[in-house]
């Protein structure tokens, strides 16, 4: 897989405090924005798509299998992160959210996004407690710039969220019920590696 980490901003020695700008959305729902703050990026980056052990997957859509359009990989409970700066945001990210969250991230799914062509449609997180309960998922962005879109699910406006190299996106309160989220397919992108971290038994 080709990258060029030149294309994407440079590094600072570690990574940022932790000062979010939310943007309150409907129906009790947020999204936390935060730009270039995780540090090392260009080296997590590089880790992830030497190390990390993606895969394929499939799955059913009406009455045929197609493939799933990024690569996968999914950190449980207790697995050690590809990278010390990731187990570091996760441990910061605990900290700052845990009067609102009430619990630590204790998971990692990955995906890979190889160009512009993979994608992920619109869904929420509702399997498992994010279907009736409050919670966060915190995204960290590394690679090209994607946007992350998100519509209510009653109808109404999307909004939009470009995440770009070592940014933090945090979707919080009752978004993954209430709002909906994807990242369309683009004309022109290179090798995108998004990072979700959630609580436990959130999917």
């Amino acid at each position: 897989m080709e990258y060029q980490t030149t294309l994407f901003a440079l590094d600072a020695p570690g990574t940022a405090p932790l000062a979010p700008e939310r943007r309150v959305l409907s129906h009790g729902a947020w999204v936390d924005v935060q730009r270039s703050w995780l540090g090392e990026a260009d080296d997590v980056f590089r880790t992830m798509v030497d190390e990390v052990p993606w895969h394929a997957e499939q799955r059913q859509m009406y009455d045929r299998v197609v493939a799933v359009p990024r690569l996968l990989h999914m950190y449980g409970v207790g697995a050690p992160l590809p990278h010390p700066r990731l187990a570091e945001a996760r441990e910061a990210l605990s900290a700052h959210y845990l009067p609102e969250l009430g619990e630590p991230f204790v998971t990692a799914g990955c995906c890979f996004y190889r160009d512009g062509h993979d994608s992920v449609a619109w869904h929420g997180d509702t399997i498992g407690r994010g279907r009736n309960h409050d919670t966060m998922v915190a995204i960290v962005s590394l690679g090209d710039p994607r946007r992350l879109l998100l519509r209510p699910r009653e109808g109404g406006r999307s909004i939009a969220v470009t995440m770009g190299h070592g940014d933090l996106v945090v979707m919080g309160g009752s978004c993954q019920r209430t709002w909906e989220h994807a990242v369309p397919k683009q004309a022109h992108a290179g090798p995108r590696i998004s990072v979700q971290f959630r609580p436990l038994n959130v999917f």
